[in-house]
């Protein structure tokens, strides 16, 4: 019979260090004087560099919410240790209504359909301006950021009150809305990929988008849940509610998403290459010219080839150096696919990355990280009273 030893139990109060509160001011401040001088003198890539920032951390707040729905639906014991984590990830929903409408201040830069000429000389974009008008999208971005604010609070705000009840109820309380939460986030969601991004190009449609950036965007999630697991378990703050076992577990969903979001990519490419229809055809052309044609390589070797070839041994798996040099690539390659599904619409055959990007995503990243900072260190680290925490602190990988 197996004997389990003993295992101390860990959850300090989460105190950030001066390091990363100087780099979350830094990078906000960064990321606003970047968007001063982009108002001044650059409106058009100020627009499409807030866009990409915007929507790659967005996506990141979202994964997390994801995370924690389906371990809820699946009544999951051997997560309840880390979901707090990806709970944390919920903190920048806010942000979602407050940044999607300040994109709406500057609309005509990179949506062709917010103009009144473009429109008159595109017959095939007039017959879809029942939906691509301004009024209507914006009543689009304002249910979705408000469902999931109020979804957030739901189930996050039950998994807090568990802290200090312990009632079993609540968790049960959270498999139904959590059930919720999915249905209105499958359908939302692909709304809001198609609108902020597939509408750039507004004469092109794929029926499998929303499902593309969904792909990406629980991949690179899994990717940042596991560098804060690494993060936390390193720096002592948590021990025995999770372990080597639960990295390893998320580093095989980590390795599943990858493998989707590849499958979702090609069959994508596929159909629309053998469909061979104009339409449809445009956006692939617009990224099969000079630069962006590496970045098209790029992403099938760097977000694809290499993280699963790494991820396949079971060593790997287990090895916290060569995750965080793996997760890191799927971060940075995730912007990049926000990039080139954006940047191609404006600059053809080749690429632009300076100031205005960087000074961007800066300023999303340093609100995210001072929301994430500020969620942990009022609510703590780890969700203690789950009634489930006993197969978290037991949990053991096989294989």
């Amino acid at each position: 019979m197996a004997q389990h030893k003993h295992v101390e139990l860990v959850a300090k109060k989460f105190e950030p260090s001066q390091a990363i509160k100087t780099a979350s001011f830094a990078l906000t401040a960064l990321g606003i004087l970047g968007f001063i001088i982009g108002l001044v003198k650059n409106q058009e890539q100020l627009w499409t560099s807030y866009l990409v920032a915007f929507f790659y951390v967005t996506c990141l707040g979202l994964g997390g919410m994801f995370f924690t729905a389906i371990q809820h639906i699946a009544k999951a014991g051997w997560s309840a240790g880390i979901r707090r984590l990806a709970e944390g990830m919920t903190s920048f929903f806010p942000v979602i209504l407050i940044g999607g409408l300040v994109l709406f201040a500057g609309i005509k830069k990179p949506y062709p359909w917010a103009n009144a000429d473009f429109i008159a000389n595109s017959p095939i974009v007039a017959a879809k301006t029942a939906y691509l008008n301004v009024p209507f999208m914006v009543v689009r971005l304002v249910v979705f950021a408000l469902g999931m604010f109020f979804f957030g609070k739901k189930i996050v705000g039950n998994s807090l009150k568990q802290d200090q009840n312990g009632a079993n109820e609540l968790s049960h309380s959270n498999t139904a809305w959590s059930i919720g939460w999915v249905l209105f986030f499958a359908i939302s969601f692909s709304l809001f990929s198609v609108d902020l991004l597939m509408s750039l190009l507004p004469t092109w449609y794929s029926t499998i988008f929303g499902i593309y950036c969904f792909a990406g965007l629980f991949q690179s999630s899994l990717a940042f849940l596991l560098l804060m697991m690494i993060y936390f378990k390193k720096t002592g703050m948590v021990q025995g509610y999770f372990g080597i076992d639960h990295i390893h577990d998320i580093a095989k969903f980590l390795k599943g998403f990858t493998v989707f979001w590849a499958y979702i990519a090609f069959s994508q490419f596929m159909l629309i290459w053998y469909a061979n229809i104009p339409e449809e055809t445009e956006f692939y052309l617009l990224r099969a010219e000079g630069a962006w044609l590496a970045l098209s390589f790029g992403l099938l070797f760097f977000k694809f080839i290499i993280p699963f070839l790494s991820l396949l041994p079971r060593g790997v798996k287990r090895n916290e150096k060569m995750l965080v040099a793996i997760c890191s690539l799927i971060l940075v390659m995730q912007y990049l696919d926000i990039y080139w599904l954006v940047y191609p619409n404006f600059f053809e055959g080749h690429f632009t990355f300076g100031f205005y990007e960087i000074s961007l995503l800066s300023l999303f990243l340093g609100i995210f990280l001072m929301l994430l900072m500020r969620f942990f260190k009022k609510h703590g680290l780890v969700a203690v009273k789950d009634p489930r925490m006993h197969e978290s602190i037991s949990h053991h990988v096989t294989y």
